[in-house]
């Protein structure tokens, strides 16, 4: 496993930690992409906000601090919106006076789901992490886990022990607490 501290949000703050950016990158890049499909953007102008929000993203989370009392989520969500706005706000026909004509706008409370989240964050993040683990070691994890099958079942189709089943069990399911710890809030 790595040494740098198990908190992605905490390497997002170091500046020598591309890894971190990278692991945050296709963490986030599709969920963001679905947040901006959902807000109506076709999508040349989802991919061009999306970009916009990593670069404020880039700039904003290298003094980050997560408050667990807050919701990460939340806040690029937040993010995301304003940026959507401001965009919105530069391409709206102005009134005579200068204010903002009236345009209707999404429901923002519901347009993200908490279940949704979080499923497509696990999900995302078990896709990323697939490649550090040896397929072995992946699918006996899958199978019991995510399949719901017994050890000793996967254990005698991948030609294993049941406890390096669940060996690779707890492997997968340690580094994927790691991978979201502070992000699942």
């Amino acid at each position: 496993m790595h040494t740098t501290p198990p908190s992605l949000l905490m390497r997002l703050r170091r500046p020598d930690e591309e890894r971190a950016w990278v692991q945050f990158v296709d963490l986030y890049t599709p969920l963001l992409f679905h947040w901006t499909l959902r807000l109506g953007l076709q999508e040349p102008d989802a991919a061009d906000l999306v970009q916009d929000v990593f670069l404020v993203l880039s700039q904003k989370l290298r003094t980050f601090t997560y408050d667990t009392q807050k919701s990460f989520r939340a806040w690029l969500k937040t993010v995301l919106l304003n940026k959507w706005r401001d965009r919105r706000r530069a391409t709206l026909p102005m009134a005579p006076d200068g204010a903002l004509d009236d345009v209707a706008a999404p429901d923002d409370a519901g347009a993200f789901d908490e279940a949704e989240y979080r499923g497509y964050l696990v999900g995302r993040a078990l896709e990323v992490m697939r490649a550090e683990f040896q397929p072995a070691t992946w699918q006996a994890c899958w199978e019991h886990v995510v399949a719901g099958r017994p050890a000793a079942e996967v254990a005698e189709q991948l030609g294993l022990t049941v406890n390096a089943v669940y060996l690779a069990k707890s492997r997968v399911l340690r580094r994927l607490r790691e991978e979201l710890q502070g992000l699942l809030d």
